[in-house]
């Protein structure tokens, strides 16, 4: 379990340890369970941003230090899955070349668009609820939306034929994964929000079961991509949610 948690701390994070690890494709996926609480890691680094930020200024620039620093700590690795996955699945083109787009190193028009619009959410609904509720979004948001991508890998089948990043993630992730994963979310939600946490819990469930069944019926299954994409819409869906239920 420590390796594998150290794991993913390695590979979803730009925290620097310097442990190397003998690890197996079932780390990876088995590991994916513990996925948000590194989410609590990542969002633990951004509550101190946001905090020392608020003592420099107010106004919008906690939230903007906020989410910059979530790019830099993690490495835009979701971020680049999100706009990979706009720009092939609403390329209207075929099955194949939809997962040819994704893989495609270059930017397009879809990806810029829906990357700046949840950097811009995000920042709006940070900036539009208190200082104390914000603080605690940032927090949890990054763990919410590593649910999103334990779900999402153990809810699908891997869409490309060969080998992917997201293959092993896909392949071995299952409903043990997702049960972890869920009452690790519960746990911090229940603790930061009361009642209220379980909304969030299960609207992230449902969200990304809706995103599975989509992205399926376009490409035949998930990706690498497609479960990153899970990942940074969930936590702009929390984020609204914390909006309207403030």
């Amino acid at each position: 379990m420590i390796k594998r948690i150290i794991l993913m701390t390695q590979f979803l994070t730009r925290i620097p340890i310097p442990i190397t690890l003998d690890v197996t494709e079932e780390d990876f996926g088995k590991g994916l369970a513990f996925a948000p609480l590194v989410g609590m890691l990542i969002g633990g680094l951004m509550a101190a941003v946001y905090y020392g930020a608020s003592y420099i200024t107010q106004g919008i620039f906690p939230a903007v230090a906020a989410v910059i620093f979530y790019a830099f700590i993690t490495g835009g690795l979701h971020i680049d899955g999100l706009g990979d996955t706009f720009d092939g699945l609403f390329s209207n083109r075929s099955r194949d070349r939809m997962l040819e787009i994704m893989r495609d190193s270059r930017v397009g028009t879809n990806a810029v668009i829906t990357i700046v619009s949840v950097f811009l959410l995000n920042i709006a609904c940070i900036d539009a609820i208190s200082k104390e509720a914000a603080f605690k979004a940032v927090f949890f948001m990054p763990a919410i939306g590593r649910l999103g991508s334990v779900c999402s890998a153990g809810m699908a089948t891997y869409a490309r034929s060969g080998q992917g990043l997201g293959k092993a993630f896909i392949d071995i992730c299952g409903i043990n994964e997702i049960i972890i994963g869920t009452m690790i979310s519960l746990l911090a939600a229940f603790t930061l929000f009361n009642i209220k946490g379980f909304i969030f819990v299960g609207a992230a469930i449902l969200f990304t079961y809706l995103f599975v069944k989509f992205v399926t019926s376009k490409i035949g299954g998930m990706t690498g991509d497609t479960c990153g994409a899970a990942c940074e819409l969930n936590q702009t869906i929390f984020l609204v949610l914390m909006l309207v239920l403030k």
